[in-house]
């Protein structure tokens, strides 16, 4: 892979959590990589790491080879803890009811939680891959209140079908590349709506 300039507004944080969805981190992640001027830094929570063997024949080691680099979950004080580090902002895919829990009360006891409350209080892009079934009062209220956030989206894995898609490949494809819409990102997976 060719070395590309990257500009700090560039640099996308990339959460994971426990919740199931490992091949969409996976495919954002790819996604990323594959845009130039672009860059993902990872942090993987250990319910994280569990849900990728569940979920993924990709193994660890090569999910962490599509970041630039890895933090650990308890590395409190590298750089995405800090608002001094610019980046674009960060997705969290995907965003446990726990985490979206801990992101809401600002209970920044890891460097994932860190990393969120930065993002939110320095006014970037905070995209959350929130992923639970059947959604109870306490989550709706916790999604609600940080949607209210203007630069927060909540973006609950929806698939969609108006594109027509032959295999759960492409629905992961094209749902990852809608994650990255709001950081500029327009990857050649998204299908827009064209009307009927």
């Amino acid at each position: 892979m060719e070395n590309k300039e990257i500009k700090t507004d560039q640099r996308i944080i990339v959460g994971a959590t426990g919740a199931s969805g490992s091949p969409l981190l996976i495919e954002c992640l790819r996604q990323i990589r594959d845009t130039a001027g672009y860059e993902a830094e990872l942090i993987l929570t250990p319910a994280a790491e569990l849900t990728l063997r569940q979920e993924s024949d990709v193994t660890l080691e090569e999910v962490k080879g599509l970041a630039v680099r890895t933090y650990a979950i308890d590395s409190i004080g590298a750089p995405p803890a800090s608002g001094s580090y610019p980046t674009a902002g960060m997705v969290i895919v995907p965003c446990s009811m726990h985490t979206l829990a801990g992101i809401h009360s600002g209970f920044s006891d890891n460097l994932l939680l860190r990393a969120a409350d930065v993002t939110i209080k320095e006014g970037r892009r905070l995209v959350l891959a929130v992923r639970e079934s059947p959604l109870s009062a306490i989550h709706l209220r916790n999604m609600q209140e940080l949607a209210l956030l203007s630069n927060v989206k909540i973006m609950p894995p929806m698939m969609t079908f108006y594109n027509r898609p032959d295999s759960i490949d492409e629905m992961v494809k094209a749902f990852a590349a809608r994650l990255l819409l709001p950081f500029g990102i327009k990857h050649q997976e998204h299908r827009e709506w064209t009307g009927i």
